[in-house]
């Protein structure tokens, strides 16, 4: 699995499309370096970059972006609402697969030692990658700002990790880091007044507000033993957030930086602002992701808007995107592009674009009935798994919306959530079946003329050849997770749908038992004998079970159709 990290500049130019281009396609010069937002804004000239790549690809691809902003953006001219301290204010790096916290931070520190030393510009290192307790946080750092830094930067407490302690009065200075997904998130409030849209962010932020004797906002502070401000906290763990009035829209939001999204998800600060919007006479008319943002974050609101209208979870992950996009009212200020906002999607390789299940039902079949090898029996029993394993989801939505059956919601609504997984699984199996017999194909179609070529091309058989068996295999076994599914559905489902219970188990079964001749006829290419003895182990056990579940659960679906 590659290593694969992702990193988010923020440039402090948000209004030259041409200076925005010219960042960015150096960016994208770094080899490796994959880019997938740019999204500008004018009332803060501001643009956040995000991209992908290995860490050394994205280690240069930043450094190129900073160099090419160092040399086009002159801080000592810019204003925007938003606070910023260099021409490149902030560039954190953030784990995306198969990278550790460790690699994160070796990242950060090489490009701050770059910069520093070849740039002259000053870095601060934050988040997990901070030298010091004091510049764990962000905010912390850039307080005071650009303006202030000329002289914050001459205390020997604010010394850069990198970089000469002086001021660089062209590009500031710059923050580099390691930390865990966020997501920059507005909400869009019907006001125009800055300090109304604050008092909803000091209602939601975990930092809340200083407590006054009064109880107002200029009222005197209440301070605590130590001549500290004592604060009352915000409703949220892990939130930052403050009020702006946003000219190019015409309203004020509550501007939030979501630093845990695991612990306060997305749809939590949705709600939380409406509730407070809601206390003070105000209304929260749609949101806003600025950059990008991990499917889970929709995914997860979708479930949760559904629950809050007493309907299935268990629906497909694209309607569950749009139920979260409608509910947050994602595109009421310019329109949400899944494709584009979403990083898995955005992702998408140029092989899955050319995914067998990227074909409708008809290119599918034709391209079955064709005289090419693949897709075979092994895609197309993976296709029939997926099938069944829908029927018996459906089986288990319909039970969910069943008049009189309100008290079963959950239940039901559970078991589908668990179809709509385990038919993904085997969609992804449809095309991996493919692609192991075309590695198949490819390993015969190596040179074999030198000695060194023959080993080579013997070696790529019985790899490719073990792969085609072990896929196969792992159809069967994710196809007979869905025999539970179908005996709850059979024994508990809405009986009018038992049939559709029988289909099911029946399309489970032939996928089970197609997939089993996949796994048969790639064997004996196999010249292990120890492994091919442990796939044919495998495959007799799954065979075994598969009949007897198949034939009891049979049995309840023919005894109910009478």
């Amino acid at each position: 699995m590659q290593k694969l990290i992702e990193c988010v500049p923020n440039f402090s130019e948000g209004r030259d499309a041409n200076i925005i281009r010219q960042i960015t396609d150096a960016i994208e010069s770094a080899e490796g370096a994959s880019l997938l937002d740019v999204d500008p804004g004018a009332t803060t000239n501001r643009t956040v970059v995000t991209f992908v790549g290995t860490p050394e690809a994205a280690v240069e691809g930043a450094f190129r972006g900073i160099q090419k902003a160092a040399e086009l953006i002159d801080m000592r001219k810019h204003k925007g609402a938003h606070p910023r301290m260099g021409a490149t204010d902030v560039c954190p790096f953030i784990p995306v697969s198969n990278v550790t916290w460790e690699e994160a931070i070796i990242c950060a520190k090489q490009l701050g030692q770059r910069v520093g030393e070849e740039l002259k510009i000053p870095v601060y290192l934050y988040e997990k990658a901070a030298s010091n307790p004091l510049r764990v946080n962000l905010a912390t750092i850039r307080a005071g700002e650009y303006e202030g830094f000329s002289e914050k930067i001459k205390d020997p407490a604010w010394k850069p990790d990198f970089g000469r302690a002086s001021f660089n009065q062209k590009s500031g200075v710059t923050a580099i880091g390691a930390r865990a997904f966020l997501v920059a998130y507005n909400v869009n409030l019907n006001t125009k007044t800055v300090r109304r849209a604050n008092s909803v962010a000091f209602d939601v932020r975990e930092n809340g507000r200083v407590k006054t004797e009064d109880g107002t906002p200029t009222g005197k502070p209440v301070l605590d033993a130590n001549g500290e401000p004592v604060r009352i906290p915000g409703l949220l763990k892990h939130v930052k957030a403050i009020g702006w009035y946003v000219e190019e829209y015409g309203i004020a939001q509550v501007s939030i930086n979501l630093t845990n999204i695991d612990e306060t998800p997305l749809h939590a600060a949705f709600d939380a602002c409406n509730e407070s919007a809601n206390k003070r006479g105000l209304r929260v008319t749609g949101s806003e992701i600025v950059g990008m943002v991990p499917q889970k974050s929709l995914v997860d609101a979708g479930r949760y808007f559904l629950r809050k209208q007493n309907l299935s979870e268990g629906v497909a992950e694209e309607e569950l995107i749009e139920v979260a996009i409608r509910s947050m009212g994602l595109s009421e200020l310019k329109p949400f592009n899944p494709q584009e906002k979403i990083i898995e999607l955005k992702m998408e390789s140029a092989a899955s674009k050319k995914s067998l299940l990227k074909l409708n039902l008809r290119q599918f079949c034709n391209e079955t009935l064709s005289d090419s090898p693949a897709p075979g029996g092994g895609s197309v029993a993976a296709l029939i798994g997926a099938l069944g394993v829908s029927l018996g989801g459906m089986v288990a939505n319909l039970s969910a919306g069943k008049r009189g059956w309100e008290n079963q919601l959950s239940y039901f609504s559970a078991w589908a959530v668990k179809a709509q997984g385990l038919k993904d699984e085997m969609l992804l199996l449809v095309d991996e079946d493919t692609a192991a017999f075309n590695k198949v194909m490819a390993a015969f179609a190596l040179p074999k003329g030198s000695a060194a070529e023959k080993s080579a091309h013997t070696a790529a058989i019985q790899s490719a050849n073990k792969e085609a068996a072990e896929v196969p295999l792992r159809v069967m076994e994710t196809a007979s997770k869905a025999y539970e599914l179908l005996a709850e559905m059979a024994n508990k489902g809405n009986p009018a749908s038992i049939s559709d219970v029988g289909v099911g188990l029946l399309a489970v079964h032939a996928c089970i038992e197609g997939a089993a001749m996949n796994v048969r006829i790639n064997l004996p290419g196999i010249k292990d004998e120890a492994l091919k003895s442990a796939l044919l182990a495998r495959l007799d056990k799954l065979r075994t079970e598969s009949e007897s579940k198949f034939k009891a659960i049979h049995q309840i679906v023919e005894g109910k159709l009478g």
